[in-house]
């Protein structure tokens, strides 16, 4: 006994050393949840909500970490610690370092697996890793992954020596602002609309085990509000011979609603009776267990999700499309989210600040959010889901090669392309349709997302009606917005127009398509004291000096939404933005979200008339 409490002040030591030396960097503003980050306590929760087992190991906290020239081998020596999953480039990471395209970082973390994890196969999961990724366990290379947005996962049980410390390795080469891969604002030049780069891991790494045998690997829900039904189709982490069962339970909190049983790797349609609808005003969420069985009935697995009954949909209205839920029509207004962090960068400082976010866009009177060229974790998606806010969510752009003299991008149309070029261009683009089919496959039960948007602008914009198409043969069930506030094409769901000026201008109407301000507002306001740097130009695309003149322009604008949407058809519209990001001071909140521009409660009421049915007829 005496040796075990021994053991353990030497452990609490050593841990309290960790966090001694742990500190964020850097002298720019923080929010308040950075103080509160510590190595034992950085992102411990679950980070798949759409598929949850019991066990599982959390490998966030302290890595060691090299930042070496690309033609360097492997490091022997590390050069300090990390703190995972933070980006090196962050406050939060205890590093603050700027990555070139030149250089490769390196990472190294030691565990050890429960003993009776030694029967299991054992799976490492890296939620996102910025940009291209390789992977050994004890020396051994175990594989690699190309993409900044989208979780990847090795089966890693060959690899274990399974008797005490286990080594994992990550080196990380990203091409930052160099490269055509998708990266949304990153630039190694910051200004503008254009941001500190990401490097590295930044989000979750995870293990966990399961069954040698067989295990689930993915469920596909789709709701059908239409027929009362949902249809589940549970997949294996590999193809088996026939005979494995899925059991599907459907749940009203602790009351069972619907069983069905269904061969794994086939789908089932399950009836709900009268069935609860999810909206913003009510996001009623059914609970989904399904255990998975042997031909023997021997039970294998058993994981758990969720899922909204909701419909969004197209209705014509006199002369134009509007935007609908669950068959009622629905206007839809929400902020532009860059899920930017003044101390984490890409990665929010905890599950708390994240949410808070959203909480935040929610009091304010917004029923939607749009994502702008950004994936987030999934746990974003699931407060989403929870506390009701739709989601229009974009691919992040990409194969923007040529920034024009005034900061915006050129589309890779307006450039003249070499042989070489061309290649490039084409390897380019095979891989953001790979990320973009991810990133619909990986979210497709996310009830709170309603639109995909594959292009913002021109943004790397190419074979833009192929895309679409292909986005309507992935997921049927959603509207996508061909290119949000760019050139019409004869594709997608949606007219979108962005405009910044003082006066709005009207997008026009359309039999064929919803029409929407894709991007809109962008009022400028400074707050002392809450600036990223304040040395910089600190912009907006209206610049103001005081909360009466922020206030007084945003009524300009939201007036003449309400008239548009009044008696011109406008289905929907997007505020730039929901809080400052960096340079730019155009959010309703600071970038250290500890200011709130606009009074929360002004925001609430007069948004709320947004909701209401119109006078001549026209819907919500």
């Amino acid at each position: 006994m005496k040796t075990r409490i021994t053991a353990l002040l030497i452990v609490l030591i050593v841990l309290n050393g960790w966090a001694q030396n742990y500190k964020p960097v850097g002298d720019r503003i923080l929010t308040k949840w950075a103080q509160e980050v510590t190595p034992e306590n950085v992102w411990q929760e679950y980070p798949r909500p759409q598929l949850t087992r019991e066990n599982w190991i959390n490998l966030n906290g302290l890595w060691e970490y090299a930042l070496l020239e690309k033609n360097e081998s492997q490091p022997k020596r590390y050069q300090g610690d990390i703190l995972v999953p933070f980006c090196i480039e962050s406050a939060l990471s205890g590093v603050g370092k700027s990555m070139t395209p030149d250089e490769r970082l390196w990472y190294k973390k030691e565990f050890e697996l429960p003993g009776d994890w030694q029967t299991s196969r054992i799976l490492l999961n890296f939620d996102a890793v910025d940009w291209s990724s390789s992977v050994w366990i004890n020396g051994a290379y175990v594989g690699a992954h190309k993409g900044a947005y989208d979780r990847f996962t090795f089966d890693i049980t060959d690899f274990l020596k399974g008797d005490g410390k286990e080594e994992i390795v990550v080196a990380v080469d990203d091409p930052i602002s160099s490269g055509s891969q998708a990266r949304g604002k990153q630039r190694l030049s910051q200004g503008g609309i254009w941001y500190t780069p990401v490097s590295g891991i930044w989000q979750t790494v995870w293990l966990e085990p399961v069954n040698k045998e067989a295990s689930l690997t993915e469920v596909k829900i789709t709701p059908d509000i239409d027929n009362n039904l949902v249809t589940v189709l549970p997949m294996l982490y590999e193809p088996l011979p026939k005979g494995y069962k899925v059991k599907v339970t459907v749940f009203d909190e602790n009351q069972t609603v619907a069983e069905a049983e269904v061969e794994a790797d086939k789908k089932v349609d399950i009836p709900i009776n009268n069935p609860k609808l999810w909206s913003p005003d009510s996001p009623f969420l059914y609970e989904l267990k399904l255990k998975l069985y042997n031909p023997d009935g021997k039970e294998l697995d058993e994981v758990n999700s969720y899922f909204g009954m909701r419909k969004i949909s197209l209705q014509m209205q006199l002369l134009n499309q509007v935007l609908c839920l669950n068959d009622e029509p629905l206007f839809h207004y929400g902020t532009l989210d860059q899920g930017w962090w003044p101390d984490g960068l890409h990665t929010p400082p905890s599950d708390e600040a994240m949410k808070y976010d959203i909480e935040m866009t929610k009091k304010m009177g917004f029923n939607m959010i749009r994502k702008h060229i950004k994936v987030e974790n999934d746990r974003w998606f699931y407060h989403c889901d929870k506390l009701g806010i739709m989601v229009w969510q974009d691919m992040p752009s990409g194969m923007v090669v040529i920034p024009r003299e005034d900061g915006r991008p050129v589309s890779v149309q307006s450039i003249r392309f070499s042989e070489e070029d061309i290649n490039r261009r084409s390897e380019a683009a095979a891989q953001f349709e790979w990320e973009l089919r991810r990133m619909i496959d990986l979210h497709y039960n996310v009830p709170s997302i309603v639109m995909w948007i594959p292009f913002n602008e021109g943004w790397g914009q190419y074979s833009t009606c192929r895309i679409v198409n292909g986005i309507e043969n992935l997921d049927p069930t959603r509207l996508v917005n061909a290119a949000s506030g760019w050139g019409i094409r004869p594709c997608g769901d949606i007219f979108d127009l962005h405009s910044y000026g003082e006066d709005i201008r009207v997008p026009p109407t359309s039999r064929e398509k919803a029409s929407v301000l894709g991007e809109m507002g962008g009022i400028g306001y400074p707050v002392e004291g809450h600036l990223w740097n304040p040395e910089m130009r600190n912009w907006g695309y209206q610049n103001y000096q005081s909360e009466k003149e922020l206030l007084d322009a945003y009524k300009h604008k939201f007036e003449q939404l309400v008239e548009m949407k009044q008696s011109k058809g406008l289905s929907a519209a997007v505020y730039t933005q929901t809080t400052d990001v960096e340079g730019e001071v155009n959010g309703l909140m600071t970038y250290d979200r500890k200011v709130v521009k606009i009074p929360v409660e002004t925001l609430t009421e007069m948004h709320s008339v947004l909701y209401e049915p119109n006078e001549n007829g026209r819907g919500r």
